[in-house]
């Protein structure tokens, strides 16, 4: 097992800890063929997990920052369907007598474009990968459902957001043995099959909050608390940007003075988020010179997008993860409608796009969860 760090978590109000009353585990030693073998039990039959959009990059944070969304009012969560358009929705339920085994058995929402092969899924790999991080041996197999809230090629986190679920789901079938900072080893494995190995993506989808990765060869990251409320207009439009083409426009070569540039601004970020100074996130997300100047030109409007949330009254403007989705930083959600308006304008008139989605949404300060 790779060495990993996580700091500067703080705990989550009781009633937020969804394994607070977890049964015990069941662990058990089974003879087999004449010799003994350990195998650990499901604690419930079913469980359902759902996981957050996040917001990737921020800015100047290329492939190091990362942060977990909601909507402002929060949905009764008392089925998958309540949560769908905010996030992932995976559902594991005991498979009887197939020992170790993962399948899965439906997914909604994506337009039939996932493949129901677990090895080649990615709520499929992270549920492969959590069994694995259990340590003992499933006396069960594992069946999966998934409700895609999030649009595939969003720049949302979609792939974390299910893998995220997918492990929530696994563990919490199992009695929650594994902390949400292990279960990130799952969903790296995860999101290596689909968009490379980082953690930007689901670290903040697992654990909420402002995620700072230091690294991932071994995995160091820093969770950092924000104080009060932070609001974000996201505009998604009808336009797929697929991580892997958006990566392949990045520079080799970067000059220094640009370099320099995204230091201070990424430093800025921090400060602004530990500070909780919504203004000096705004204006550090804002001021890339690396990354958006090559992903913008991609997304038709984008640049007219980004001027009319700054004219509208956003603290920045910046593309969510690979794109096509713009984040922008506001004071209030007041604001925030004003600059979410604004955004869907211009992106219809200089882009030609129209809109899948546009919200206000606050930072998530939970991620990954029961419903």
């Amino acid at each position: 097992m790779r060495a990993m760090h996580c700091h500067s978590r703080p705990a989550p109000p009781a009633a937020a800890r969804c394994c607070a009353r977890r049964p015990s585990l069941v662990i058990r030693a089974q003879q087999v063929a004449g010799q003994g073998k350990v195998y650990i039990d499901p604690t419930e039959k079913e469980v359902a997990a759902f996981a957050p959009a996040t917001v990737a990059n921020l800015g100047p944070g290329f492939d190091w920052m990362g942060c977990a969304v909601e909507p402002l009012t929060q949905p009764q969560q008392t089925a998958a369907a309540d949560v769908q358009g905010e996030g992932d929705v995976v559902t594991a339920r005991v498979l009887p007598d197939k020992p170790g085994q993962v399948v899965i058995e439906s997914i909604v929402g994506d337009g039939g474009r996932l493949s129901l092969d677990a090895p080649k899924n990615c709520v499929g790999i992270a549920a492969i990968e959590t069994l694995k991080l259990l340590g003992v041996a499933p006396s069960c197999g594992v069946a999966l459902t998934l409700q895609k809230g999030l649009p595939l090629g969003s720049g949302l986190g979609s792939s974390a957001a299910s893998a995220a679920a997918a492990a929530w789901a696994v563990n919490s079938l199992f009695g929650c043995p594994l902390p949400k900072e292990q279960l990130i080893y799952a969903g790296l494995a995860s999101e290596a099959a689909v968009s490379g190995y980082h953690a930007d993506n689901v670290a903040p989808a697992l654990l909420g909050g402002f995620c700072l990765i230091r690294s991932c060869e071994p995995l160091d990251l820093q969770r950092l608390a924000f104080a009060g409320e932070l609001w974000f207009v996201l505009v998604n439009p009808r336009f797929e940007a697929p991580t892997a083409e958006m990566r392949a426009v990045l520079p080799k070569e970067v000059p220094m003075k640009q370099v320099i540039n995204n230091c201070a601004m990424g430093g800025s970020l921090v400060a602004g988020i530990l500070l909780g100074d919504a203004a000096l996130i705004g204006k550090a997300l804002n001021s890339d010179a690396i990354v958006e100047p090559v992903r913008g030109p991609l997304i038709p409007g984008f640049g007219a997008v980004k001027e009319a949330a700054l004219a509208a009254g956003a603290f920045g403007c910046t593309i969510s993860g690979a794109g096509p989705t713009a984040v922008a930083i506001v004071s209030d959600p007041e604001v925030g409608q004003a600059v979410q308006a604004a955004m869907v304008a211009a992106f219809k008139s200089a882009g030609g796009l129209e809109v899948n989605s546009a919200k206000v949404v606050r930072l998530d300060n939970e991620g990954a969860k029961r419903v």
